[in-house]
């Protein structure tokens, strides 16, 4: 007995170690096309605020469409479909400088774009499965830092390689996809097929039951778009920073987490779901509404790596879901919520890309009223959610009946 205790205990060790490796694949590969993003746009395709809101957009797509997710997986096991959607998110990545118009652009960043994002709904949901409720948070946070590593790794080699030693954007991105793509085929064949837990459905599944989750998630989405697209453009076209001071920021960002994430991770699984949510909104709104009047260059890059640093608090929504789910929704919520996550954020950019042209200062201002709707509505999380205990003092939809 000891002895199969023994084993169930190595096979959860490898399990979380698979999910870690994996998670430092991703912002190795995709930081640095994210990182030099910007400046590769507006140096070689000449963009403006429109045509990078149309390409944040149009990167939201696959984003939106993770729905489809659950019905790769009739045919393909998760951790197989994650391990493709990493080779997929490379090759995307390598591609990018060798179409420098808006087309082409359009065309590698949905490719990129499907890899990405399959890979972050399987990723969410075989955590999700293969960890304990109790140990979820501190794992997520420990996920964060490495994920924190992987970035840092890529922005450390973006400031050295083309500031230092004259790289070019193609050989980074080359250098970037070459790299995802080498280790994924080394993660592929040094870990075992892990056999599957509870069975999930394959099927769509939207549950009354988790309205909260589902508009927690849809905020999200809105929000961090905002952030993603316009917080960094800007730093680019109103402040005047390099591909090498970006990085910088990016390090900054990224070196907290590292040190901090998992402390943070350990903390929201002590302190709850509501009070975490609460302090990373309240931030936000502050955050968005400095962002919306600031004229300093150096107090922008702070606000900029403030914004940043509360996104480790988001675990929660996370660890939420797990609480009140049944386990055999998993994979299929996990496709679902990140079609929901990626609603707005297929609309937002757009629309405030075109917005951008007359007003940025609006456009941070919606990030400030998204926040604060965030603010309002995470207080109807309970003290101790969990299935049939979903939210508290809220009766919409039939809250708390088992559908």
């Amino acid at each position: 007995m000891p002895q199969t205790a023994s084993r169930r205990r190595a096979s959860t060790l490898s399990q979380q170690n698979f999910l870690l490796v994996a998670a430092f694949i991703m912002p190795l590969t995709f930081s640095v096309w994210q990182a030099l993003l910007n400046n590769f746009v507006v140096e070689r395709a000449a963009f403006s605020g429109a045509e990078i809101g149309m390409l944040q957009s149009l990167r939201e797509v696959p984003g939106f469409l993770a729905f489809s997710a659950v019905f790769v997986l009739l045919i393909v096991r998760e951790q197989r479909f994650a391990l493709a959607s990493l080779l997929v998110m490379s090759i995307g990545v390598a591609l990018t400088p060798y179409f420098p118009t808006t087309y082409g652009l359009y065309a590698t960043t949905v490719v990129m774009s499907l890899g990405f994002h399959y890979f972050e709904t399987i990723n969410k949901s075989l955590t999700l499965q293969w960890i304990a409720k109790d140990e979820a948070a501190h794992f997520m946070g420990r996920a964060m830092a490495v994920k924190a590593a992987g970035a840092l790794l890529a922005y450390s080699s973006i400031w050295l390689l083309m500031k230092w030693f004259g790289v070019d954007f193609k050989g980074m991105y080359l250098l970037a996809g070459a790299m995802g793509v080498l280790i994924t085929l080394t993660l592929w064949t040094v870990f075992p097929n892990y056999p599957d837990g509870v069975e999930q459905h394959k099927k769509l599944i939207i549950r009354r039951r988790y309205w909260l989750y589902y508009a927690l998630t849809f905020l999200s989405g809105a929000r961090r778009q905002i952030f993603m697209v316009f917080a960094g453009f800007m730093m680019v076209e109103k402040f005047g920073y390099s591909a090498a001071d970006i990085s910088l920021l990016y390090l900054a960002n990224y070196v907290f987490n590292l040190f901090f994430a998992p402390r943070i991770g350990a903390w929201v699984g002590k302190a709850g779901e509501r009070k975490a949510l609460r302090i990373e909104y309240l931030g936000l709104v502050v955050v968005f509404t400095s962002y919306a009047f600031v004229e300093n260059a150096t107090m922008a890059a702070g606000l900029y790596i403030v914004d940043h640093l509360f996104f480790a608090l988001s675990i929660a929504i996370n660890t939420y879901f797990q609480k009140i789910a049944d386990p055999k929704d998993i994979a299929a919520t996990s496709s679902v919520s990140f079609t929901i996550n990626h609603i707005a954020a297929v609309v937002i950019p757009a629309l405030l890309g075109i917005l951008w042209l007359t007003s940025p200062t609006a456009v941070f201002l919606v990030g400030s009223g998204i926040a604060l709707a965030s603010l309002l509505i995470c207080g109807l999380i309970p003290d101790k959610p969990q299935a049939g205990d979903e939210t508290r003092g809220f009766p919409i939809w039939g809250v708390g009946a088992k559908a």
